[in-house]
């Protein structure tokens, strides 16, 4: 008697455990089908401006039951994994959809949002240039090569109207300065005249250096 007691024992805890009832499995199977469906429904809402917020609430009864069946697939007939192999393919479709299409709407906001900063950020500096800008500053040359005072103030002057204007003064040399003058007095000579007006100003946030032959 005990070892057939025994026997019965042992042979109770191999069996396994038995399947849900297969009126249940479908209704699940049912319900997920329904909110992929309406899953997709809302999210195309939010996408078009027809929803403040995106479904989470359907996507996380989704997950909880692909996750619940996923589990659970040996304790389905086949028709039962088929569908839901079928479903969770759908779904895992939509979803990688889904999420590109925030993260493009996400970078895209983070985009104008910055651009608008950027721009307003921009408008002041370039107001705040204009107030500072340096006055024009106007000076007549008959010979730069014995000139070298003035060479120097224009010199100064367009250096000062640069930073004024953020631009940068790191490749401006005294040398390159005078090299520029003489030449573009040259070029106006062979043509014009001989007295030169070199003008320094500021137009538009830029630094303008100008030669014109004096009246």
């Amino acid at each position: 008697m005990g070892q057939l007691t025994q026997f019965l024992q042992s042979f109770s805890m191999k069996i396994p455990p038995a399947p849900m009832p297969t009126s249940q499995t479908d209704e699940d199977l049912i319900r997920l089908e329904r909110d992929i469906r309406q899953l997709k429904i809302e999210f195309d809402q939010y996408f078009g401006g027809g929803r403040k917020r995106p479904p989470n609430d359907i996507e996380w009864r989704i997950e909880q039951l692909i996750k619940r069946y996923g589990d659970r697939a040996a304790e389905m007939n086949y028709g039962q994994r088929f569908r839901y192999g079928n479903l969770s393919q759908t779904y895992a479709k939509y979803r990688e959809i889904f999420h590109k299409r925030m993260q493009r709407r996400e970078e895209g906001t983070v985009e104008r949002h910055y651009g608008a900063a950027a721009r307003a950020i921009e408008a002041e500096r370039a107001r705040s240039r204009r107030a500072a800008s340096p006055p024009s500053v106007a000076i007549t040359c008959s010979d730069l090569e014995r000139e070298s005072g003035k060479v120097d103030e224009l010199y100064h002057a367009f250096r000062e109207a640069l930073q004024s204007s953020g631009e940068s003064v790191e490749r401006l040399s005294r040398e390159k300065f005078e090299k520029f003058l003489l030449q573009k007095s040259d070029q106006i000579r062979k043509h014009r005249g001989q007295q030169l007006e070199f003008v320094v100003s500021v137009e538009n946030g830029k630094a303008r250096l100008k030669a014109r032959v004096k009246s």
